[in-house]
């Protein structure tokens, strides 16, 4: 569609929300060397330029300090530093798409070339660029210098959809002086005022903006459909919580919803479903009355969301269905499936996480939190059949289950579903 379309982005403030790593590292170098910790307003200039001009320009330190300064920053920022990131939401689907049309797509970057291709590759990002280019560890390169060498080999003055995208003066610049049409990125670091007054020839707000610039009528690509299943004390919030962090900081664009529930309609199932006073409810209306609420899910909800480009993480799905009324109910998993056919209609997340514990451990720990619903006040024979009827179905579909141990701390059941999830995730964008 554009054969001959280049498009170069900066990295900090374009691609990723980078303040905390800088500012923490800025922070590190100032109190080495002696200095007062900068204010916020001084922190947020250094994200952009190169940093022995910050040091020099912002911190008043003379040049031969400002050098020491750069190597007590990079001290902190080669361990932590450059990972204490996010991607801006959109980013990632801004990518796919210029990739879909055949564009050539880079990376300029004051920051070092070994942080920017470290950063690009540990989010993921790397599959979508041609090149990532930064100055070498020990020599900066003005932002001209570092855009004419992202360009493709083969590019001349007489391109006329070549284009650098960036948040402040020196991105815009640099692009003029190359020769190439400049995109202002809004969102960053820089201002509005800067981005014009350098001579932008767009100025793009938001990461939708930039979208619209760029893939104007061009179809979304499809989003992705998670959810996350465990038995009632299984630390689901915490993790649910830890996830949808952990994926937003890598730039997807999640959409949280639950079951029972997640639409206005499933709200209202819900509400019946767990009223204690509803302790006659039969296991067979229970069963449809879920089916009912997930059925409006489905359409008003998760299909939209995933058609949109997004990831749409749910709190339950049709396995809690099948493991609390086929199994703890006794109505048989076959039977709850069946139920919940028309409404699920073949719409099934890419993975389920399952929060794999013993259910005597789990409701030890449900007990000691809050009040127990209707379904959770249920004798301990209920809760060892939901168990096994979640075990039947991870044997029954073992490829889009990720079973984590849910017995260890938080942080270390968090690290292991991000990682998972994430590379779940990576094999549908490849």
């Amino acid at each position: 569609m554009c054969a001959k379309r280049c498009v170069i982005f900066d990295l900090d403030g374009t691609l990723t929300q980078s303040e905390e790593g800088i500012w923490n590292c800025v922070r590190y170098a100032a109190q080495s060397l002696g200095y007062p910790e900068p204010d916020l307003d001084t922190l947020r200039r250094f994200v952009g330029p190169p940093l022995s001009f910050s040091f020099h320009e912002y911190l008043h330190m003379p040049e031969d300090v400002a050098e020491a300064a750069v190597a007590k920053y990079r001290e902190r920022y080669s361990v932590v530093g450059l990972f204490e990131n996010r991607v801006y939401p959109g980013i990632r689907r801004l990518l796919a798409m210029l990739r879909q049309q055949g564009a050539h797509v880079a990376v300029a970057t004051s920051k070092p070339q070994t942080y920017a291709e470290r950063i690009v590759a540990h989010f993921g990002l790397d599959k979508w660029f041609d090149r990532v280019v930064g100055p070498g560890m020990k020599s900066g390169s003005g932002k001209e210098g570092l855009i004419r060498a992202a360009l493709p080999d083969e590019w001349d003055e007489s391109w006329d959809d070549c284009w650098m995208v960036g948040d402040t003066r020196f991105d815009i610049e640099g692009g003029r002086r190359v020769g190439v049409h400049t995109v202002g990125a809004g969102y960053g670091y820089g201002t509005e005022e800067e981005l014009t007054t350098a001579g932008c020839d767009v100025l793009c707000r938001t990461v939708e903006e930039l979208i619209a610039h760029f893939c104007p009528n061009q179809p979304v690509l499809q989003g992705v459909f998670l959810s996350m299943e465990g038995l009632d004390g299984s630390g689901k919030t915490t993790q649910m919580n830890l996830l949808e962090d952990g994926l937003a900081r890598w730039g997807y664009e999640i959409v949280r919803s639950r079951e029972p529930g997640g639409s206005r309609v499933g709200e209202k199932v819900r509400d019946i479903l767990l009223d204690c006073g509803n302790i006659g409810m039969t296991a067979e209306t229970e069963a449809l009355l879920y089916a009912a609420s997930r059925a409006q899910h489905v359409r008003e909800v998760i299909r939209p969301t995933v058609a949109s480009g997004k990831v749409l993480l749910c709190d339950r799905f049709v396995d809690s269905s099948v493991a609390y009324q086929g199994g703890g109910r006794e109505l048989g998993v076959q039977q709850v499936l069946d139920i919940n056919a028309p409404a699920v209609d073949g719409t099934l997340p890419l993975c389920t996480v399952y929060l794999d514990i013993d259910h005597e451990k789990a409701m030890a720990r449900r007990s000691a939190a809050s009040e127990l619903d209707r379904i959770e006040m249920e004798a301990d024979s209920f809760h060892a059949r939901v168990e096994a009827a979640y075990r039947e179905l991870i044997a029954r579909d073992p490829q889009r289950f990720v079973v984590v141990d849910a017995t260890r701390k938080p942080e270390e059941i968090s690290e292991d579903v991000l990682k998972r999830v994430l590379a779940r995730l990576a094999e549908v964008e490849a």
